[in-house]
């Protein structure tokens, strides 16, 4: 069987709807014998009757009722392709490359994502963790969209760098543990706590915060996952320094305390993106999304 023409039956559903041949005709801008037309040619392809046409009313056969009442969905099936193309097209949608670094909280992240789906339905986004340097470099040569990144970072002509994020960092500790209200690097240089691994800023920043008061110490450990190094803490094994973003879950839990730093230390992060060419529709509604999650402390 030949495929209908889609003009045709949406004539057939303006008949359905109006009752009859003239008052379809007049709502769709057509000639009355266009309309006629158009239902023989439905019948013909079909090889079925679809309405039968009384003197002032027509009515739809069986036929024509299942017609119409699928068409209905075909329509505006069809009506949402062209709008899926058209926006993509536009580049309103499409996949956009985020490059994320192993401080970004994994809770924060299923957060942002949600709104995305609300917000940008057509846009899917592919994360990939990334270390910071690496995400610049990536962002220069086009192969990533976006980088969430540690900051700050040297500066390339091509990306732009937006400061979003300045979280503060805390010692997570085993609940047995005798603790300070503030934990200072004086007292922590002497036990067991665990961070994220070298060649990361969260791991700079620690080492940094340990020097200014004139320690040296090693991590117990060294991941790269912060639930791990969560479970640590709630396990008794070690305390974690982490962004307080990331165990604002745990507090008041039996298992583990929250202590502040003092010094206080502070995880600056930043979102960069390529601005030559500018961003497309698609890049642009994402990073509008992640400005709203912006926060710089206080």
């Amino acid at each position: 069987m030949r495929n209908f023409n889609l003009d045709h039956l949406q004539t057939l559903i303006a008949i359905a709807d109006l009752g009859n041949f003239a008052a379809a005709a007049q709502a769709l801008h057509l000639a009355p014998p266009t309309v006629s037309l158009h239902i023989k040619e439905l019948e013909s392809r079909l090889q079925a009757d679809l309405v039968v046409r009384g003197r002032r009313q027509a009515e739809l056969t069986p036929a024509g009722e299942v017609l119409v009442q699928e068409g209905r969905q075909l329509l505006l099936a069809c009506d949402d392709l062209m709008e899926r193309v058209r926006r993509r097209a536009s580049g309103r949608e499409g996949i956009v490359r985020v490059g994320v670094s192993a401080g970004v909280s994994t809770r924060l992240l299923p957060r942002m994502l949600e709104a995305l789906a609300v917000r940008c339905p057509g846009v899917e986004i592919r994360l990939e963790a990334v270390g910071s340097a690496e995400s610049m470099q990536r962002l220069k040569a086009g192969t990533l969209d976006i980088g969430i990144i540690a900051s700050p970072q040297p500066p390339l002509a091509e990306v732009r760098q937006t400061p979003w994020r300045n979280d503060p960092m805390v010692a997570l500790l085993p609940a047995a543990w005798d603790a300070p209200e503030q934990v200072g690097p004086d007292w922590l240089a002497t036990r067991r706590w665990a961070s994220f691994a070298p060649a990361t800023q969260m791991h700079g920043l620690i080492a940094n915060w340990f020097g200014q008061a004139g320690h040296h110490p090693r991590p117990f450990l060294a991941l790269s996952y912060p639930g791990a190094l969560k479970s640590l803490a709630v396990a008794s094994q070690c305390a974690a320094l982490l962004p307080m973003e990331e165990v604002e879950d745990l507090q008041g839990t039996p298992d583990v305390q929250i202590r502040p730093l003092q010094p206080p230390l502070m995880r600056p992060m930043a979102v960069a993106h390529r601005h030559q060419p500018p961003p497309s529709p698609a890049v642009e509604g994402v990073l509008q999304l992640l400005a709203e999650f912006a926060d710089f402390g206080e």
